[in-house]
């Protein structure tokens, strides 16, 4: 599974022509995050957890400071989250979660990319029960034992840990998020984290044929265009993927 986590969730491109989709992604995430808990990352662990995630993925401090300001600021836009389900090409499941100030604009803009890839748009509640909400750590190390001793012993309920090309994969229900990281940072210091998340994980499978690739991408493709769209989460299983 932990090789799956990282192909099932369609992670924005770090290119150089997506960057302005990801420093929008995360302006907006640490803005809502910071209007409705508050600017400070100390008592704000969400919004700590955002910035740090930020940084990883190299976006400048002038953005996450100025989501901040704005959001301390109490003015500017008002963005609510907005998930949307269905399948797509291949008959593949999918969630798409976005934060929007035009709910009519981005549900034209989400049920486009479906109606135009021959995907199906479905109602709320269509495809997520077949998913599981998990908290996902990924980091470089081998000992599945000692990682799952140390998440024991700070009485932490985990789901799965799983070790995979010299990496670990910790799985937990997504409400443990905050205990797993305390106990796994007390634990290893200096652990560097290639993922610390909220994922949508797929119960089953789905592969995507040959044939039906070219919409596939199209489809990812399409969503990822979106600037409502913040995270894609799919149960398919590509030809390059298995």
């Amino acid at each position: 599974m932990g090789r799956a986590f990282e192909v099932r969730k369609n992670a924005m491109a770090k290119t150089a022509g997506q960057k302005t989709k990801v420093y929008s992604k995360y302006g907006k995430e640490i803005y809502v995050c910071a209007k409705n808990g508050g600017a400070d990352p100390d008592t704000n662990l969400s919004l700590r957890r955002l910035m740090e995630k930020a940084k990883k993925d190299q976006v400048p401090s002038h953005v996450i400071e100025k989501a901040i300001d704005k959001a301390a600021g109490g003015a500017g836009e008002d963005f609510q989250p907005m998930r949307y389900e269905g399948f797509g090409p291949g008959n593949c499941m999918v969630i798409v979660d976005c934060l929007s100030d035009n709910a009519n604009r981005t549900i034209t803009e989400v049920r486009n990319c479906f109606t135009k890839t021959n995907a199906k748009l479905g109602a709320q509640g269509a495809v997520s029960h077949m998913f599981d909400h998990q908290a996902v750590f990924q980091f470089e190390g081998d000992d599945e034992d000692a990682i799952l001793e140390v998440l024991m012993e700070a009485d932490v309920d985990v789901t799965d840990v799983e070790v995979e090309d010299g990496k670990v994969t910790v799985y937990a229900p997504h409400t443990e998020f905050y205990q797993v990281k305390t106990a796994l940072t007390e634990a290893y210091p200096d652990i560097t984290f290639i993922a610390d998340e909220m994922s949508w994980m797929p119960q089953t499978e789905t592969e995507i044929s040959e044939e039906d690739m070219p919409m596939f991408e199209k489809f990812m493709d399409m969503l990822n265009d979106c600037d409502d769209v913040q995270d894609v989460y799919h149960n398919a299983i590509t030809p390059s993927s298995n």
